[in-house]
């Protein structure tokens, strides 16, 4: 006799009810496995004494979590807001409100798994699933022990699992940047779930996970200059050409919305990057402060060092110019923030000033490509700025191998290659489904109404 089938819906409220009988049915070692230990709880995590976490470091990195999300939200917001024209800017906010949403829960799902324990099947390229659902991470130290990372086992994992989402978060939030005005919504949000997995957690495991391939190599990046910033520039380059230029582009003016956004925005970020810098010591000692030195430094000499270039070329000072050069100088201290010293932090600055105006304005159109906000112009010549100056003045008795150029060189070769061609597959994998780019009748009348049916007030 067959059972009728149940609607989709109906099946999925069936299946609380299914786990329980299968688990009652099967023996408790499958539920140990990695890859089910989330429906029971950890499995096999490391653990240690509550009174051996310390709590100034744990407090610390909780606060920098909230600065680094904070970045996001409503930092990178603002940032983008600002820059877009008037009846795109509800669909730019929408689209970091939601990919903030969808990145956080892939990460707790899977994300934080793939990037930060060891032991993948495939070695130093990918983590396993130990950590699935965050499985083990729910000790609360009733049993006077709590689940640490094998990174850092002075806090507890939950803490740092919680840091690396924040980063997680910001990092596709950026690309937003590259394809805003003319992409559809729902291709975004998936185009986004599978980059998250598919590329961003692969490279944060080469590069921060002690096995990974490229932190074996010996590559410095103390904060994210390969991982976050040329890994963001490289997927917005991809997107805009597969996106092809916004209606108008080169022919008409693209005014923004309101550079007082732009500057609150970049202003978020400036104090947020404390907490991305400066948390990315793991501890309340002597580098994160040195990290939040050097970050306020080079993001004071960016924003002077664009300015300058704009004004010799331009014969004028512009707002968006010191706010992108802020943003320059920040991006390219990102690496090496946790190696460098003050005076380093100085010209690293200055060089990334002026490397991303050239970024921003030459480049931009060698390439052709309308990178709508210079995501790549900004993050992915910023980001490789800073990745090969690391390598020039990382100091040994800060924390830093000296002289290792070349190795940051191949480490940047490597994220910048594999996230070009990861991200081409995963578009290309999206468009199957959905497309990509927004109506031309929809392009022109906004995406606020088109596909929100929503507008800004006045």
């Amino acid at each position: 006799m067959h059972q009728k089938r149940l609607p989709g819906r109906q099946a999925l409220f069936c299946l609380p009810s299914v786990l329980r009988f299968v688990k009652r049915v099967t023996p408790m070692a499958a539920w140990t496995l990695p890859g089910l230990a989330w429906a029971q709880g950890p499995s096999g995590p490391a653990l240690a004494p509550t009174d051996g976490l310390d709590g100034a470091d744990t407090a610390w990195v909780m606060v920098s979590t909230a600065l680094v999300v904070l970045m996001t939200l409503p930092g990178i917001a603002l940032f983008y807001g600002g820059m877009v024209r008037r009846f795109n800017v509800i669909n730019t906010l929408a689209s970091v409100v939601a990919i903030a949403a969808l990145v956080s829960l892939l990460w707790f799902a899977l994300g934080y798994s793939l990037a930060f324990t060891p032991g993948g099947a495939l070695g130093g390229f990918i983590g396993g699933l130990d950590r699935i659902g965050f499985a083990g991470l729910d000790y609360l130290g009733t049993t006077g022990q709590v689940a640490v990372s094998h990174i850092a086992p002075h806090l507890p994992e939950s803490v740092f699992a919680m840091f690396q989402l924040s980063f997680a978060v910001i990092t596709c939030a950026l690309v937003v940047g590259a394809l805003v005005e003319r992409m559809r919504f729902g291709a975004l949000l998936g185009f986004m779930g599978l980059w998250l997995l598919l590329v961003y957690a692969p490279i944060a495991h080469w590069v921060w996970e002690p096995g990974g391939w490229l932190a074996q190599l010996g590559a410095l990046d103390f904060a994210g200059g390969a991982v976050v910033h040329i890994n963001a520039g490289a997927a917005a380059l991809v997107c805009a050409y597969a996106l092809g230029p916004r209606q108008g582009y080169g022919r008409e003016p693209f005014l923004p919305f309101n550079l007082g956004l732009t500057m609150a925005g970049t202003g978020l970020l400036w104090v947020g990057w404390f907490g991305f810098n400066g948390g990315s010591a793991l501890a309340a000692d002597g580098r994160a402060g040195l990290a939040i030195a050097v970050t306020h430094i080079a993001a004071a000499a960016g924003a002077l060092s664009w300015m300058a270039a704009e004004w010799w070329v331009r014969k004028r000072a512009t707002l968006l110019g010191l706010c992108s050069g802020v943003v320059a100088g920040l991006v390219a201290i990102t690496p090496a923030a946790g190696f460098v010293s003050p005076r380093a932090a100085l010209v690293i600055g200055i060089v990334a000033g002026l490397a991303c105006y050239w970024g921003a304005t030459g480049l931009k159109r060698l390439l052709r490509a309308d990178d709508s906000l210079d995501v790549f112009g900004v993050h992915g010549v910023g980001g490789l700025v800073g990745a090969l100056l690391t390598g020039v003045f990382a100091d040994p008795a800060i924390g830093g191998a000296s002289g290792n150029v070349l190795t940051q060189l191949v480490a940047c070769l490597a994220v910048l290659a594999y996230s070009l061609v990861m991200t081409t597959v995963v578009l290309f994998a999206v468009s199957r489904f959905a497309g990509l780019r927004v109506r031309e009748g929809d392009e022109r009348q906004g995406l606020d109404l088109s596909l929100h049916n929503e507008k800004l007030g006045g």
